[in-house]
C-alpha cells in the first residue's frame, strides 16, 4: 500500500527546480570532492606543476612518517577522553534541565550558546585563559598560592583541548537529548513512583536505558567530530613554521597541503582517516543493534 502524496506534473517540475541547487552541491561539492581527493592521493602534486602519478606511493609512505604516527595518536587520544566527556555530561545537562524551574529556557540557550559561537572567536577567548604569563586561570590559582602552568604546552595540552572541545560541545549534546528524554513516557515514571523507585532507580532502569538511541546517536556524531577536531586544536596549539604543540590527523593534513604544498600526501592521509572512521561506525552500528533499545 502506497503513503503519502505524490508530485504530479507541474508539481514534479516545480520539486525538481527546488531541489537543483542541493543536487548540484551534493554532485559537484561532495561527490566531486571524494572522487577528486582519491585521484589525487595517486599523484604528486604541488599545486604549480601538473599533478604526476605516483602509484600507492604516498599511501606506502604513511607507514614510514613519524610525524603521521604521532598525530594518529593523539587523534585517538583526545577521540577517547572527549567522547565520553561529550555523551556523559550532556546527558546530565538535558537531565537537569529537562524539568519544570523558573528560567529553564534561559539555561538551555547559555547552554547552546557555544555551538552558534564563532570557533575563531572562541578560541581566542580560550587562549586569554589560557595564558601562562597573563591568562586568567593561572591568574587564580596564584591568587590561591598555586604556580601557574603552561596550559597549552606538550605536558597538558590534551586536558586544556579537551576542557574547550567539550565546552562547545555541550549545546548540541543537550538538544539531541532532551529531544530523547521528552519522548519517554511519563507514565513509566508514575509507575515506578507507585512501586517506591527512587530517582535514581528511575533514572537508571527507566530513563538511560530509554534514551540509548540518543546517546548512541550522539556517541556517533561526537567520534565523527573527534576526528574531525581541528578549529580549537589549530587556534590555541600553532607554533611557528605551521607546527603545533599536539598536532592531529587534521592538522597534519593542513600543514601538508598548504605548508609543503603535498597535496598528494595530504590526500592519502584523508583517506587513511576517513577509513578509520567508516570501521570505527560500522563497529558502532553492530553494537547498536545489542544495546540500543527502541520502543
Amino acid at each position: 500500500m502506497d503513503y503519502g502524496l505524490k508530485p504530479l506534473g507541474r508539481e514534479k517540475l516545480s520539486l525538481w527546480l527546488m531541489l537543483t541547487p542541493t543536487l548540484i552541491g551534493l554532485v559537484f561539492g561532495v561527490l566531486g570532492s571524494i572522487a577528486a581527493t582519491i585521484a589525487l592521493s595517486f599523484t604528486h602534486w604541488d599545486l604549480l606543476t601538473p599533478p604526476k602519478w605516483a602509484g600507492v606511493a604516498n599511501f606506502i609512505a604513511l607507514f614510514n612518517d613519524p610525524k603521521l604516527a604521532k598525530a594518529l595518536t593523539n587523534t585517538f587520544q583526545f577521540s577517547l577522553l572527549y567522547v565520553p566527556c561529550v555523551v556523559v555530561v550532556s546527558l546530565l545537562v538535558a537531565v537537569l534541565l529537562n524539568r519544570k524551574i523558573r528560567g529553564v529556557s534561559i539555561f538551555r540557550t547559555i547552554y547552546f550558546l557555544p555551538a552558534v559561537t564563532s570557533a575563531v572567536a572562541t578560541a581566542l577567548v580560550w587562549n586569554m585563559i589560557y595564558g601562562k604569563d597573563t591568562g586568567i586561570l593561572n591568574y587564580i590559582i596564584e591568587l590561591f598560592g598555586g604556580k601557574g602552568i603552561c596550559w597549552l604546552c606538550t605536558d597538558n595540552v590534551l586536558l586544556a583541548l579537551i576542557i574547550v572541545n567539550v565546552w562547545g560541545a555541550i549545546g548540541e549534546g543537550m538538544i539531541i537529548f532532551l529531544a530523547g528524554l521528552t519522548a519517554v513516557p511519563r507514565e513509566y515514571y508514575e509507575a515506578a513512583m507507585l512501586d517506591g523507585a527512587g530517582g535514581s532507580q528511575q533514572f537508571f532502569h527507566i530513563t538511560l536505558p530509554l534514551v540509548t538511541p540518543s546517546i548512541f546517536f550522539q556517541t556517533l556524531m561526537s567520534t565523527i567530530n573527534a576526528f574531525q577536531a581541528y578549529d580549537y586544536i589549530y587556534m590555541l596549539t600553532r607554533r611557528g613554521q605551521g607546527d603545533s604543540s599536539f598536532p592531529v590527523v587534521v592538522y597534519s593534513i593542513y600543514r601538508n597541503a598548504w605548508t609543503f604544498f603535498n597535496y598528494g600526501g595530504a590526500s592519502a592521509q584523508a583517506i587513511e582517516l576517513a577509513i578509520f572512521v567508516i570501521l570505527l561506525m560500522a563497529f558502532y552500528f553492530w553494537l547498536e543493534k545489542r544495546y540500543v533499545v527502541y520502543e
